[in-house]
């Protein structure tokens, strides 16, 4: 997906939004601003917002000299839904179906975002997740593809996020598959990274790897080599949120993506409306 001139003002919303986590000094902030104004102008429109994220987002840390202004908000928001893990185990265990009630609050849990919103409302997310949206159409071809995977690579996305991941990827291991889940290589925006991983206990689950993208979203030209060689050797790739989407929308691989659309830019690409719990099934 390419970058939309909508996605600008978004940018540099963001880059105020993480100074402002980090200080309150008002002269900091701007500078963060005109740092960030300085940069977008440089950036081609070809890029995708994943490409852009990246650059804005370490001028934000660079010019504030913070390696991570989001450690707090994401330790913050993997305790929460860690904490609601057992609850969410045994409705999902309780479900006529736990794989597809696995599947929707998977996707409903991509609604923490700070990309986005850093007011989320857990309980309506558990809600919505739930209940029949209409965004699971390609369901049966998940499920039909399952049936004959061997490795299934999931693409993980945010913090706390990532526990409504586990619950997805226990019922994916009950199935019979290996998984292997993917993080970020080190902290942008409240991606996952390794630390947070296994602070949730993925290893418990799933094998854990860095795909080495510094970008709040996956691009292939940005990861590591052993991550192309799992993402290339994968029967089966779910990839959750809209960053990952946003850098893998044109890839041609077996990839499910999984996600809360969040933004009219994403809403446009994937003729969804926003709110829209989603699973969009590889395209011929």
């Amino acid at each position: 997906m390419k970058v939309y001139l909508d996605c600008l003002p978004c940018f540099l919303r963001q880059a105020l939004e993480a100074a402002r986590r980090v200080t309150a000094d008002e002269r900091a902030q701007r500078a963060v601003l005109d740092a960030v104004a300085l940069v977008l102008p440089t950036l081609p429109l070809d890029a995708t917002p994943i490409d852009l994220g990246r650059e804005v987002h370490r001028v934000v840390r660079d010019t504030l000299g913070v390696d991570d202004p989001y450690r707090e908000a994401k330790r913050r928001d993997n305790d929460r839904v860690v904490a609601l893990l057992p609850a969410l185990r045994e409705r999902v265990q309780a479900a006529s179906d736990p794989l597809l009630a696995a599947v929707r609050l998977a996707a409903a849990g991509n609604a923490i975002d700070l990309a986005v919103s850093s007011d989320v409302d857990l309980e309506r997310t558990i809600e919505r997740g739930l209940e029949d949206g209409g965004g699971m159409a390609d369901y049966p071809v998940l499920r039909a593809r399952l049936a004959c995977a061997d490795d299934v690579l999931y693409l993980g996305d945010n913090a706390g996020e990532i526990v409504f991941d586990r619950l997805l990827i226990e019922r994916l291991v009950a199935l019979g598959a290996r998984v292997t889940f993917a993080v970020r290589g080190r902290p942008i925006l409240n991606d996952a990274t390794k630390d947070d991983a296994a602070y949730v206990g993925m290893d418990e689950v799933a094998e854990v790897i860095s795909s080495g993208s510094d970008g709040p979203g996956t691009t292939l030209g940005a990861c590591r080599p052993d991550f192309l060689d799992a993402f290339r050797g994968a029967s089966l790739i779910l990839s959750k949120g809209q960053g990952n989407f946003e850098g893998l929308s044109d890839e041609r691989a077996p990839l499910f993506f999984l996600l809360m659309v969040k933004c009219p830019v994403v809403a446009r690409e994937l003729e969804a409306p926003i709110g829209t719990v989603l699973l969009r099934a590889p395209r011929s």
